[in-house]
């Protein structure tokens, strides 16, 4: 095989379809479907289980938006989704903070944390900068673990739902689903808009060929860093999102596992793609939900359902749509 075709071959599948006013209307489309969809499900599925599938389609997207689009593969990211949890699980039921008001300060600290992280990573590329991503995500899972306000091995438990605003009670799941599903698209919206700005066609360059970008005159590194704090911002929000959700922050939130479940979320998904991250949460929750009988199994499970989607098709389940529908997604 030629190194022409080789590159094809991984190139994301958003960059290999071309966009166009006929693409913009589709995804407006598929932006009303989702939409109908969120408004519907709660009726026909246990709205629990839907909340699940948005906090981490929404964790997955934020993954996405560093690993498709930015070139930069994390094996950290369970370090903001699961610091942010935890800190919006404390705010709430120690300081007494409204939900809202303990979701965005988890999401700041996620942020934070990123921008300190991510100054450090980005000083090396490729395999390097994964690995450095997991060793401080190790070291944030270990404080996690020895911490006095995360309570170690039992985490924060009781979580109060609270009042959003301090007027509408989130008792009912609902309620609470409304709010995590308007946090969810709202999420979505952002994501679709960075991915299609100026910063996000740089973004793309970048991650297509560095060296050009830079003698182009791009600072590389500062485009980098700034995908990375908005990936992580986000993984926070999804994290914060999630602590309110199951009245729960725990040493899984920050287990190098949930980093290595997000990356198969994404690519079982379709890496590079706006939508594939949604799908593929939906496939591995309702997998650890609907086979949960099988006990340790699911694992097992979740592997060969990797193992097939990279061996046949390894643009994920919505890049193998897109390419058939010759419509990027």
């Amino acid at each position: 095989m030629s190194s022409a075709a080789a590159s094809t071959d991984a190139t994301p599948i958003a960059t290999a379809l071309p966009e166009g006013k006929d693409t913009k209307a589709f995804h407006r489309l598929v932006f009303v479907i989702i939409a109908v969809l969120l408004a519907v499900l709660p009726f026909i599925l246990y709205p629990v289980f839907l909340m699940k599938v948005l906090c981490f389609a929404l964790f997955a997207l934020a993954f996405n938006l560093l690993l498709g689009y930015g070139g930069l593969l994390s094996f950290g990211h369970a370090a903001y989704f699961g610091m942010a949890s935890y800190v919006t699980a404390y705010a709430a039921k120690v300081w007494g903070l409204t939900p809202e008001l303990a979701i965005i300060g988890g999401t700041l600290v996620a942020a934070l944390l990123g921008l300190v992280f991510g100054a450090l990573a980005i000083r090396r590329q490729g395999i390097y900068f994964s690995m450095i991503t997991l060793a401080l995500a190790q070291m944030v899972f270990f404080f996690s673990l020895q911490a006095k306000f995360t309570g170690g091995e039992d985490g924060i438990q009781a979580v109060p739902r609270g009042n959003l605003f301090g007027v509408i009670s989130l008792a009912d799941d609902r309620v609470l689903y409304a709010l995590v599903a308007v946090i969810f698209f709202l999420g979505l919206l952002l994501i679709y808009r960075i991915i299609h700005s100026p910063f996000g066609q740089v973004l793309k360059a970048i991650r297509d060929n560095e060296p050009r970008a830079i003698s182009l005159g791009y600072r590389a590194n500062q485009y980098k860093l700034a995908v990375f704090v908005l990936s992580t911002t986000l993984a926070g929000l999804a994290g914060s999102t999630k602590a309110i959700v199951f009245q729960l922050a725990s040493l899984t939130d920050v287990h190098w596992s949930m980093s290595g479940e997000v990356v198969l979320m994404t690519l079982v998904g379709g890496m590079g793609t706006v939508f594939g991250p949604i799908l593929g949460s939906f496939v591995i929750i309702a997998m650890e939900n609907y086979l949960a009988q099988f006990g340790a199994w699911v694992t097992i499970i979740q592997g060969v359902v990797f193992v097939v989607c990279v061996l046949v098709f390894r643009e994920g389940i919505l890049g193998l749509v897109a390419r058939m529908l010759k419509r990027p997604l």
